[in-house]
């Protein structure tokens, strides 16, 4: 009963403000604080305000909202430690035994094995030459002589 009484008054309130700047000629404005004024009422005439305090005002809403905290820590807690460990012991000792087993691609060609070829010589990209100082502030002296400096 007293949430219904506050929403309203804030209602009226806010519809007083968009009164008044409707007055000013601000019309836009007003529009936009009417619109945020109507919101409380239209709230309390769905019946979302009495849900809400249904809500709050009970100790096994609160309690469910603590075991889902507990769950939600537990379950982040679990997928660090996932992260750190990097699975289970078994996990970790099959990849580490087939990592040994293919130090290769399963299905590579003998010359990317290297069998009996040594590798010919990969020739080596040329690097860019930097353009010179000049170049880099040529557009920078064009505006400061347009400008006269």
């Amino acid at each position: 009963m007293l949430a219904e009484t506050v929403c309203s008054a804030v209602s009226a309130a806010g519809l007083g403000i968009a009164a008044v700047t409707a007055y000013r000629k601000r019309f836009l404005a007003a529009t936009r604080i009417a619109a945020y004024s109507l919101v409380p009422v239209g709230l309390v005439m769905t019946g979302v305000v009495q849900w809400v305090s249904g809500i709050v005002f009970k100790p096994s809403v609160w309690l469910g909202f603590g075991l889902l905290g507990v769950a939600w820590l537990l379950f982040m807690t679990t997928r660090a430690v996932e992260r750190r460990g990097g699975g289970t012991r078994k996990e970790r000792k099959a990849a580490a035994a087939a990592a040994q087993r293919e130090a290769v691609a399963p299905a590579a060609s003998a010359p990317s094995l290297g069998a009996g070829r040594t590798p010919a010589a990969q020739p080596v990209p040329k690097a860019k030459a930097k353009p010179a100082a000049s170049e880099d502030f040529s557009d920078i002296e064009a505006i400061l002589k347009k400008h006269g400096i």
